[in-house]
């Protein structure tokens, strides 16, 4: 069931639902929608589960604020909150990929007591840095192109990645894998972030033209403003959870991620685990790209399986 849900906030975001039983939000990551649990949502409504899967603000089929700020970190897991009183769910399972995996972790942070148990994928947990992340990333590069310091420019990838969605799409779902990551980051040569994505001439297997069709639709019909502003709050992020400075995340958890995802160059799962009070696991899907859960969900959906029935 498909239906829209009006926050307390008045933001609207549409959401899937199915099953019954605990609650299970997925929130998914950049640039994606929740089209992208689409494997995940039958399997888990069957093992005894009310999946409730958003379009985050910003994206698909739900609201786009125009101020920068209403995307920052306290807005986004207050986001999950409000989905969470609007559905009558004191409590629920919170599983996140990419940014969706930034926004699980810091829920479980920021909202202890309505998450009962959290799973990041492709992005593992980083404590708190002593410094503004923009500020750590422009000394540690020194120079070169990094796609987030890219996307702090005003409008200038928004309309980058806008121009030619399905270029966009197919760059972003066909091209990030280890090996690739000069998309991301690298030599500063004057191109943006699309110019940069690989264009690989056939589709993955696990991609088919109608699901790419899907996203290209969608960032389409919205731009990609909304979903780029999550990344102008990086500091602003960090400013304003002082608080947050080495907190450990103490109910169980699990990291799922592909052993090709060239996130994990970036940002590395070694330290996670010190933080992590009850980490159940720490799942290498070997293969595995950067949209783990799409291209390998037999394997992602028995890891979350067996983390749900250990709790």
């Amino acid at each position: 069931m498909q239906r829209t849900v009006t926050l307390p906030d008045g933001v609207e975001l549409r959401v899937t639902e199915e099953g019954s039983g605990p609650a299970v939000v997925l929130v998914h990551g950049f640039p994606e929608l929740g089209y992208s649990w689409r494997h995940q949502v039958t399997a888990l409504a069957a093992a005894g589960h009310r999946v409730i899967v958003p379009d985050m603000r910003g994206y698909g089929g739900s609201s786009r604020p125009a101020a920068v700020e209403d995307y920052d970190i306290h807005h986004l897991t207050g986001d999950v909150v409000g989905l969470l009183d609007a559905l009558g769910e004191e409590q629920s399972v919170v599983v996140g990929h990419d940014w969706g995996a930034i926004v699980a972790w810091q829920t479980a942070l920021l909202h202890p007591e309505r998450v009962a148990a959290v799973c990041g994928m492709s992005v593992p947990f980083t404590p708190r840095a002593k410094r503004p992340p923009t500020e750590i990333w422009r000394a540690a590069l020194a120079g070169r192109f990094f796609y987030i310091l890219h996307f702090q420019e005003p409008g200038i990838a928004d309309a980058d990645m806008a121009a030619d969605p399905a270029r966009t799409m197919r760059g972003m779902l066909c091209g990030l894998r280890a090996g690739d990551g000069t998309a991301l980051v690298g030599p500063d040569d004057g191109r943006g972030i699309v110019e940069r994505l690989p264009q690989p001439e056939t589709l993955p297997d696990w991609l088919t033209r109608d699901e790419l069709d899907h996203y290209v639709a969608e960032f389409t019909r919205t731009g990609f403003t909304g979903a780029i502003n999550w990344y102008r709050n990086f500091d602003r992020n960090w400013e304003t959870t002082p608080q947050l400075a080495e907190a450990h995340v103490t109910m169980p958890s699990l990291f799922v991620a592909g052993s090709a995802d060239p996130v994990l160059r970036m940002t590395p799962p070694d330290r996670q685990a010190a933080y992590l009070d009850d980490l159940r696991g720490e799942v290498v899907v070997e293969g595995a790209g950067h949209w783990v859960q799409q291209e390998r969900p037999d394997e992602v959906n028995a890891a979350l399986l067996t983390f749900l029935g250990s709790l």
